[in-house]
């Protein structure tokens, strides 16, 4: 949403295009999953009526939302790409198959998983842990808006230092906040590493590929 309050910024999806095509052409396979939070975050169900499971099924569909406009501006860069929908919408996107996502990547496309995992009760972080693990991918690379995993809430203690690398034991003996406990013991018991970084700071993604020092390695 960039600096907007909600919904989309035809900024952020230009920027996110533009470093996702400078890895690509560089024959980098790329699979995203992407949130929701822009379009529906999860609410509390005491004040909206709403029961959780309905809510995220409401923040699938926002995923599905966001994967349409990423895969448009991928494919306004030249970028071949293909959505792939935990749950099904056919006219829309591709149903989720793993096969058919490692042939994709094989073949040089940008793969989009959309709507999680197609289950309440998970959350995009897990559907990225699951995915990737399916796929045979080399590495998570959370994109957020802060460069790395810090002591503390960089955005509230000004004296919170960044770690450039950590071990899943050390993450969870001191509580750090990397993605949600589900998500993170998939990437420990699979030994899937995870990379978080700024990525909304140009050129970031590639620094990453290219192994400078960028953000935080957990593995």
């Amino acid at each position: 949403m960039g600096t907007r309050n909600y919904g989309l910024d035809p900024v952020m999806l230009d920027l996110y295009a533009t470093e996702i095509k400078t890895i690509t052409d560089m024959g980098v396979q790329v699979a995203v999953v992407i949130g929701g939070g822009n379009i529906y975050r999860g609410m509390n169900e005491a004040e909206t009526g709403i029961e959780r499971a309905q809510g995220d099924y409401m923040g699938m569909l926002a995923t599905v939302i966001n994967g349409m406009a990423l895969q448009a501006a991928l494919e306004k860069t030249g970028v071949k790409t293909r959505l792939q929908s935990a749950i099904k919408m056919e006219q829309i996107a591709e149903p989720y198959i793993r096969r058919r996502a490692i042939r994709h990547l094989e073949k040089g496309r940008v793969v989009i998983f959309g709507a999680g995992t197609g289950n309440p009760y998970f959350t995009t972080d897990t559907a990225g842990s699951l995915r990737a693990i399916e796929i045979g991918a080399d590495v998570i690379l959370k994109g957020t808006r802060v460069d790395g995993i810090y002591t503390a809430d960089p955005e509230k203690d000004p004296t919170a230092t960044r770690y450039e690398t950590l071990t899943f034991t050390q993450v969870i003996n001191d509580n750090l906040k990397v993605m949600d406990m589900t998500a993170f013991t998939l990437c420990q018991e699979n030994n899937l590493p995870i990379i978080v970084f700024d990525m909304n700071r140009s050129g970031n993604l590639l620094d990453v590929i290219e192994g400078k020092n960028i953000g935080t390695l957990v593995s």
